[in-house]
């Protein structure tokens, strides 16, 4: 995984692990950047979101940080994750029966019984 601006929010992990990525803390406190953030009710798909966060979580960033540095990398056009990276995220998606590609983004739709979990019909 490539972190940039967003890697000073991590805690350290013990780079001995098999398979850990070395994430190295370059941003010194002058390169930082101060942004403001906001708490957001994004709505998404539960195995997509449990991959998420177990990436964040074996990166040991938050997801908000893991979200920022995807969205970062790919509107500058850049992949947001090495070989490694890309491994654990299928090793992940196997783990929680994800199923989805790139392909099904635009023909997702809520399936009945959790639109009228939340009061729709």
């Amino acid at each position: 995984m490539l972190v940039h601006m967003y890697q000073h929010n991590k805690r350290r992990k013990d780079s001995t692990q098999k398979g850990v990525i070395k994430i190295a803390e370059t941003a010194s406190r002058k390169d930082r950047i101060p942004v403001e953030r906001i708490q957001t009710g994004v709505r998404m798909e539960r195995r997509l979101l449990k991959v998420l966060k177990a990436l964040a979580e074996y990166h040991d960033v938050t997801l908000g940080d893991l979200l920022e540095g995807i969205v970062l990398h790919v509107f500058d056009g850049k992949l947001p994750f090495g070989e490694d990276s890309l491994h654990r995220i299928a090793d992940l998606k196997k783990i929680y029966g994800l199923h989805l590609d790139a392909g099904a983004s635009h023909r997702l739709v809520e399936n009945r019984k959790s639109a009228m979990a939340r009061g729709k019909s």
